[in-house]
Order: structure tokens, then sequence, then C-alpha cells
């Protein structure tokens, strides 16, 4: 038996280099279930696997990248999952340290699937994928801290990438008047079609202020940028607010003071998607289907194959990839 996949290869000190083949079912590594594939997708961090040295993320090659997949269980060790059954993989560095999704078979361990929740397809599954998931993570955090609609604006960073339009549409449909931050003004109208109540010119935001307190105006934020706008979001934020923080685009060192927090009290929720635990991965992947409109999730769709992945990496990692990328594995 034989699968294509994506391989990333390296010789040396040399640049990695990617390449579709064809593999010895074999090859798959150690694991407790064997997943037909069906759809893949492509994350920041797929962006870093695939590039020039693996990103520091890859440590041995070759590799299959891929940090989420969605598909059907061919074969399983385990008693929870049976051939036939519909799963979801995101995270747990898959398609780092272990061969992930770019491909048309997946060997894994069972704690690291989900079932494919009711009402959701794998295509679907993976136009959500880790970055929908973490942006379910962040609303629910944010919930958990008290937001609700009445509370008044909620800010979205980076909207027009992969998480900030899921988080637009999700906030949305839940009644938030969402404020999505983009420095692209061509993606107004897509970020309005999402439900963005009105649209912030990054320029407005990401200048350094030397106030760590400036005038109440937000009632929480989802962050993807990090660096100087997180900053600045902090001293931006309502008594008691929070802002749930899911990306690093803007940089890593945030120029903050503590006054924020000790004088209005807010709090800054690190979201990880990454080793989440079974429950929480499956009470996300339930909200996602009850409070994520799905003609707004087709609407972020850019659908591609396996030989446009590389290059779409390099693209992500610029900030040109629009909302989601579905990568059809067997096309």
């Amino acid at each position: 038996m034989t699968f294509r996949a994506l391989v990333l290869e390296k010789d040396g000190d040399g640049p990695a280099t990617a390449a579709v083949q064809t593999l010895e079912d074999d090859r798959l590594p150690a694991g407790d279930v064997t997943v037909a594939v069906e759809y893949s997708t492509l994350n920041y961090k797929d962006g870093l696997c695939l590039g020039p040295k693996g990103g520091g993320l890859v440590k041995a090659w070759p590799h299959i990248a891929g940090i989420d997949f969605a598909g059907t269980v061919e074969a399983s060790d385990d008693p929870r999952y049976a051939p036939g059954d519909k799963v979801v993989l995101t995270g747990w560095r898959v398609g780092e340290r272990h061969w992930g999704g770019y491909a048309e078979k997946a060997r894994v361990k069972a704690d690291w699937l989900v079932p494919l929740p009711e009402g959701l397809t794998t295509r679907q599954a993976m136009a959500v994928g880790t970055a929908g998931f973490t942006a379910m993570l962040a609303v629910m955090a944010l919930e958990d801290h008290g937001l609700s609609p009445d509370k008044g604006e909620v800010l979205v960073t980076g909207a027009a990438g992969g998480v900030g339009s899921v988080a637009t549409a999700i906030l949305a449909k839940l009644g938030y008047d969402v404020v999505a931050v983009t420095g692209r003004p061509a993606e107004e109208g897509y970020l309005r079609d999402l439900g963005a109540a009105r649209i912030l010119p990054r320029a407005e935001i990401a200048e350094t202020v030397n106030r760590p307190l400036e005038s109440e105006i937000w009632a929480g934020c989802i962050d993807a940028v990090g660096g100087s706008m997180l900053a600045r979001v902090l001293g931006q934020l309502k008594y008691q607010a929070s802002v749930a923080a899911v990306g690093n685009a803007g940089g890593i060192q945030v120029p903050a003071t503590v006054i924020p927090f000790l004088l209005r009290g807010v709090n800054l929720l690190g979201i990880d998607s990454v080793m989440r635990g079974f429950d929480d991965r499956q009470r996300a992947w339930g909200r996602i289907a009850s409070d994520l409109p799905m003609e707004k999730l087709e609407a972020m769709i850019r659908p591609a194959q396996l030989e446009e992945v590389p290059q779409l990496g390099a693209d992500i990692l610029k900030g040109a990839v629009r909302g989601r990328v579905v990568v059809d594995v067997n096309s």
C-alpha cells in the first residue's frame, strides 16, 4: 500500500526542499490510529516548518509537515476509534516532531484525535483548523472572564488572517460589535462581510504611545499581533476587561507597564491550542459547530492542492494569505 505526501528533505546544512512523493505505508510513524486524510490546511506555523531550515521546528528529516488534518479512520488499535469514524487533529506537535497532514495517510496517537462534531464536514473542519480552533478558545476565555455583548466593542487585531477571520465571524454571530484591525485597506469589504461593525486601520493603533493608560475603549480583544500593538491595547481596555493573546506577528516583545493591571484590573489571557486537553477540545469544537456561521466560513476558504503548499507557506509568512487555505490532499 502506498500514499502520496509532500515530503520535506534536507541535506546537511543546505536548505530544505519540498516535493510530492509516493511512499510505502510502512514509512508511517508509530501510532494507535491510521487515518485516511481528506483535508489539511495552512497555518503560520506550517509556513515556518516549510521554510528553508524547517523554521527551527522540524528536528528530523525527511519530514511531512501539516499541523492539522481531518479524515476517516482506516485502522485503529484503540477502542475509542473504529474504521469509518470521522476525526480531526490539531496541534500536539504533529507536523513539527511527528509526521503531519500533508499526506493521504497519517498515523498518530489516539489521544491526539477528536471525533468530528456532528454538523461539520472534514472540509469545513480544516477551514477552521488550528487558526479557528484557537479563535474559539479565545472567545471562550473572554466569555469565561466576563465578556458579554452588552459590554461594548470587541477588538480583533490581524483580522484578515486565519485566527482573526474566524474570530470576527464567531463574535459577530454571537451579537458582539466587532472592530476589525487590518493594515490592508482592500480587505474592508471582506471583513464587513464576516460581520465586522467597523474597520480600524492598523496605523491608528500600531503607533507607540508613551502613556500607560488611555481612554477606556474596548470591552475585550483577541490579539494576533503582539508587540507594541498589544501594549497599546492593554492601555485602552475597559475596567476589568481582558485581551486574549493568540499570536506574535508584530513581535514577541511587549513594551508595556503594569499600570493597566494595577489600576484597571485588566487581564492578559494566554491562549495555547497545541497541548489543550481532550475536554477543552471537545467543548471548543462543539461551540465551533454551533457558533461559527458556515456561510461565512465558506467565504474564507482558498482551496489548494499539495503542490501549491510550499509557495503558500512562504506567502503566509509575509502576511499575504487571507482567510483559510484548505488543502485537498487527494487532488
